[in-house]
């Protein structure tokens, strides 16, 4: 007896259709596994062997062939076992094969016949509802984690009985519906704005970078504000439209990062790894390659606090996803690209004592200063859109009782200008000033004759890269944006390169 059950795997955070083919035929008893198979799935062999027998049906004792097509796509996890003992059971004629036309079937087996939740289902869905099935059974534990794609029926199952009666039209299971309630975001809203004493100069550079999604690094002396000012950006930062946050949602499902009760993330991520984080857990990879910090921030912001700190090896690997926007993973058995559409901030002290410029108290020589700063190099530097010094505060302003403008009306200005960045960018594919080509540098970044002849001269007085030139360019757009202004100015030019990190690299 043939019969086949549809089922979806996870290839970076995109899922592909699977095939699991069962034959049970006279001859020598065996099990055999095939279909390029990692170790966990040949597994299964066992696990669903023994769920069978636990649930009351009868193994058959002749050459049974379970086949993971396609042959040439490495499968990996346990959401096989579901899939992979339904087919056997359609083929020993336990399940009528009308029952599992146009079903997609998930999930892990547990030895008593359960069904585990597994990682990976809403990008399995969301693959699912793509190749036009209506119907997906999936684990009771991924349940509001299915039904947050649209279009889909979501039948959740604890064990295997469950599921046959299901399929079998004795016992229906009636669509999960999923509850209304707000996005679980990424945890805490964090700080607010209000709360920070003076510091005008990195407030005004954490809107501009808020605004049009620009990376920003922030230098100043321990205890200044740096990781409280950074802290307030998802504050200000306005939630996720409903395509990113699907898009970030299916990234944390592969990280197996979304609760058993998850809504759709409507917070963009603001992920903060230590300074001890390795290169892997950064960009992701593995063995079996997972999602890493930089992809997690996907839509958000990537903060990295003490940046000079961290590893040389790391941080020079955040170059590349910086310009691309995704990383990248080449193993011998298959190609994983994950998203990494980031705003990244980072902040560090001046010097290894943190008291430069205060020559008073700083106790670090020139040369120590120098080796310190050139911990990040000048490539990655060169990526960081905005630069700020953060002074440390006076008396008077930290003895200040009075409230600083609060992040809600920041929000307000972010709002606005990215909806007028929204307008311009319409169907291009983008969505913010900092992922401007050279191409739309040139039709949105037009400079009138006499502002050019000043930049130019401006220019004529730095040492800037090409890359650091467009980087002026896009930042003085933002700003030009949040004044509402259609025409880059002088002076919006002017506060873009008062932001430019010339003075650090030097």
């Amino acid at each position: 007896m043939f019969s086949k059950v549809l089922s979806f795997g996870i290839r970076g955070i995109e899922g592909f259709c699977v095939n699991v083919e069962a034959d049970i035929s006279d001859g020598m008893p065996v099990f055999e596994l095939v279909g390029y198979l990692s170790g966990e799935v040949r597994e299964a062999r066992e696990r669903v062997r023994t769920a069978l027998r636990n649930c009351g049906y009868d193994f058959p004792v002749k050459r049974i062939t379970l086949n993971l097509s396609p042959g040439n796509i490495r499968k990996q996890g346990t959401g096989y076992d579901l899939p992979m003992a339904m087919a056997l059971l359609a083929a020993m004629g336990e399940i009528e094969a009308d029952g599992l036309a146009g079903t997609m079937v998930i999930g892990e087996l547990k030895l008593n016949g359960e069904v585990g939740r597994i990682d990976g289902v809403l990008p399995m869905v969301i693959c699912a509802r793509k190749s036009g099935i209506k119907r997906c059974i999936v684990p009771a534990g991924n349940a509001a984690e299915g039904a947050m794609v649209d279009g889909v029926d979501i039948i959740a199952v604890s064990d295997l009985k469950q599921a046959v009666d299901h399929l079998n039209g004795t016992a229906l299971i009636k669509p999960y519906e999923r509850k209304e309630s707000p996005g679980n975001g990424t945890g805490k809203e964090g700080a607010d704005l209000k709360y920070v004493r003076g510091q005008a100069m990195a407030r005004r550079g954490l809107e501009i970078a808020a605004c049009g999604m620009h990376n920003l690094l922030m230098v100043g002396a321990p205890g200044a504000g740096k990781s409280m000012l950074a802290k307030c950006l998802p504050t200000i930062l306005p939630p996720l439209t409903g395509e990113e946050a699907l898009e970030v949602s299916s990234v944390y499902s592969v990280a197996g990062l979304l609760g058993e009760d998850s809504e759709l993330m409507d917070l963009r991520p603001f992920v903060s790894p230590h300074h001890t984080v390795t290169d892997i857990a950064m960009i992701g990879g593995g063995s079996y390659p997972r999602p890493g910090n930089i992809s997690l921030a996907h839509r958000g912001v990537l903060f990295l606090d003490e940046m000079a700190e961290f590893s040389r090896y790391t941080l020079e690997a955040l170059r590349q996803p910086l310009e691309d926007r995704k990383i990248t993973i080449n193993r011998n058995y298959g190609t994983y690209v994950y998203p990494a559409d980031i705003m990244l901030v980072g902040a560090m002290n001046p010097c290894p004592c943190g008291a430069y410029p205060d020559i008073a108290r700083c106790s670090c020589t020139e040369t120590s200063r120098r080796k310190y700063m050139s911990r990040l190099s000048r490539p990655l530097l060169d990526r960081m859109d905005i630069c700020v010094d953060v002074h440390r505060l006076g008396y008077e302003d930290m003895m200040s009782t009075g409230e600083a403008e609060p992040s809600s009306a920041v929000r307000e200005r972010v709002i606005r200008t990215h909806r007028i960045q929204n307008e311009r960018f319409a169907g291009s594919g983008i969505l913010f000033n900092s992922q401007m080509d050279s191409k739309m540098l040139g039709r949105y970044c037009a400079l009138s004759g006499e502002v050019r002849d000043w930049f130019a001269g401006v220019l004529k007085q730095m040492d800037i890269s090409a890359r650091g030139y467009g980087k002026i360019l896009k930042v003085a757009r933002t700003i030009a944006d949040i004044d509402e202004r259609e025409e880059i100015g002088r002076e919006h030019l002017a506060e873009a390169v008062s932001f430019n990190n010339s003075q650090i690299m030097g």
